[in-house]
């Protein structure tokens, strides 16, 4: 095969992996950073990006596209009254904070890290919702001052260790405390916004001066990846907005959890081998 079909070949499946991450920024009310990390992550293999930095421009690349992903989500989800904005606005600078520390500790740590931060998480988030069970409840609500603020900052530092909107992690804490799937959905479309826009600056910031990353990066951000993927992402966001009130609680937790146990999966095949 010739380089320019090669190319040609990813490029559609990028363009094809854009639109898929739109329809779960609105399904789930996550960024798409769970599907864009490992399809950026191969692609970048593709390409020939040095293994140490893979992982990281990935992560970076799939902050940056998060950006109008997810306010084209939140957007669509405020409309429908669905977004608890009280909460957001109770987060919004712990979030921030957890961001920016995820970020500058992108810069040293083990590309290994990040990817075993994405399995846990993920992994524990997947057998929750398939299992459907609530005694891994916490409380029957969120709490109120500084463990509240603690959970805003977590959710910021394992966000941009692992390159999402936040939607998963937001999910794990508000459905431990009794908050509806549907809310958590829609108030974590509202969190991508506040985590993708610190997140993506950090990695830019993080990757600078790195002399081995590709041509057209911009520190750990891909510009490549951002023009491939932003356009099929945001015209197809409102989609997933759509099927996720069109479910049922338990029919979305199910389809959540097993997509992020896929995605486990994956990135466990990635650490053995």
């Amino acid at each position: 095969m010739e380089f320019s079909s090669e190319l040609l070949i990813l490029a559609g499946v990028l363009l094809l992996a854009g639109g898929l991450t739109g329809v779960l920024a609105g399904l789930f009310g996550v960024g798409g950073g769970a599907l864009m990390v490992p399809v950026l992550f191969e692609t970048f293999g593709f390409l020939g990006v040095a293994e140490a930095a893979r992982m990281p421009l990935a992560v970076g690349t799939s902050l940056a596209v998060i950006i109008p992903t997810s306010l084209r989500s939140f957007r669509g989800h405020l409309a429908r009254g669905a977004v608890d904005t009280d909460l957001l606005r109770r987060w919004a600078v712990p979030i921030i904070a957890g961001v920016l520390v995820g970020a500058l500790i992108a810069r040293y740590a083990s590309p290994v890290i990040m990817q075993l931060v994405f399995v846990v998480v993920a992994g524990v988030n997947a057998v929750k919702l398939i299992s459907g069970t609530r005694r891994w409840d916490f409380a029957s609500d969120l709490p109120t001052g500084w463990l509240l603020r603690f959970y805003g900052w977590l959710i910021g530092l394992l966000s941009a260790l692992m390159g999402i909107g936040g939607g998963q992690i937001a999910n794990i804490i508000m459905t431990l405390h009794g908050r509806s799937i549907h809310q958590a959905v829609a108030t974590s479309a509202g969190i991508g916004v506040l985590i993708s826009i610190p997140g993506a600056l950090g990695y830019v910031f993080a990757g600078w001066g790195r002399t081995d990353l590709p041509a057209d990066a911009i520190g750990f951000v891909s510009l490549l990846g951002l023009v491939l993927f932003v356009p099929t992402t945001v015209l197809t966001a409102n989609l997933g907005v759509r099927l996720a009130h069109s479910l049922s609680r338990r029919a979305l937790e199910m389809a959540f959890g097993i997509f992020l146990a896929l995605v486990s999966l994956r990135f466990v095949f990635a650490i053995v081998t």
